[in-house]
């Protein structure tokens, strides 16, 4: 996928570039696989603010992304590839050959008109959905369950892709885009291939009203606040701080171990770090 870099006539449009949406072939998403999206702007189910610099940001519809590839044993064909303001990835519209419309998320090198299956005896080839079982070890998937029939959970955002690196007994060693090699069931269900749009990672908003538009506000720094407002606030001048990272409340934002589902440890092989 090409990206657009624009001539530098205002200071916006410096350093400002856009992807080719040439792939895109539907203007509009199918209106019975989308529901509106009340904003929350970061507030909890008592409308404080439970994540900060949130708000804003162009309407959106939501669509319904068939994370589970529930229609088994039915081909289907892709329609169309389209654009969703919720995620990274682009999705594709499936037409399955009783009638039946879902979305997916597309993967890399789909193009209209191909044929996907979700089955145990599907080909091994970009878009077509099998348990993790019966795929080879060393190819490269995406939209991985951690639980039987729960639905794609892992490894869904924009040029992403794991890798299968082992089979043991009723477990399956992967390793994530992070680095980390975790334990999954390989009755758990994962998708050929790699996610599209892997250029979205080099795209340069350029101006900050973009990042408005995405429902991002102005981020300002602990250290230009008050004493009364953040921990690093207040000092004459510009004051370093003076201790180490924090959020405003005082517990640390860098290299904090958050980490506290302690049962599931024994399914990481390997850190990330």
């Amino acid at each position: 996928m090409n990206i657009k870099f624009y001539r530098p006539i205002t200071p916006s449009r410096r350093f400002m570039s856009r992807q080719d949406f040439s792939q895109i072939n539907v203007a509009k998403p199918h209106k019975k696989l989308t529901s509106g999206k009340c904003r929350i702007s970061g507030r909890d189910n008592t409308g404080k603010i439970s994540v900060r610099f949130r708000g804003g940001g162009h309407k959106r519809r939501f669509r319904l992304v068939d994370f589970k590839r529930i229609k088994k044993d039915i081909p289907a064909k892709v329609f169309s590839i389209e654009y969703d303001p919720n995620r990274s990835a682009r999705i594709s519209l499936l037409h399955y050959a009783d009638g039946e419309k879902k979305y997916i998320i597309t993967p890399r090198n789909i193009k209209v008109g191909d044929k996907l299956h979700n089955s145990k005896s599907a080909k091994i080839k970009p878009g077509n959905c099998m348990p993790i079982r019966n795929i080879p070890l060393g190819t490269m998937i995406h939209n991985i369950e951690m639980r039987p029939n729960k639905g794609g959970q892992l490894v869904r955002s924009a040029g992403t892709s794991a890798q299968l690196m082992a089979k043991e007994k009723k477990y399956a060693n992967i390793k994530m885009p992070s680095g980390e090699i975790r334990k999954i069931l390989v009755e758990c269900m994962a998708t050929i291939g790699q996610v599209s749009n892997p250029a979205h990672e080099l795209i340069h908003l350029g101006k900050a009203g973009r990042k408005r538009w995405l429902g991002r506000r102005p981020h300002n720094r602990g250290v230009s606040m008050n004493p009364v407002d953040h921990p690093l606030g207040g000092g004459e001048g510009k004051s370093a701080g003076g201790r180490h990272p924090s959020s405003p409340w005082g517990k640390l934002s860098k290299g904090y171990r958050t980490r506290k589902c302690k049962r599931t440890n024994k399914m990481i092989i390997k850190r990330r770090t």
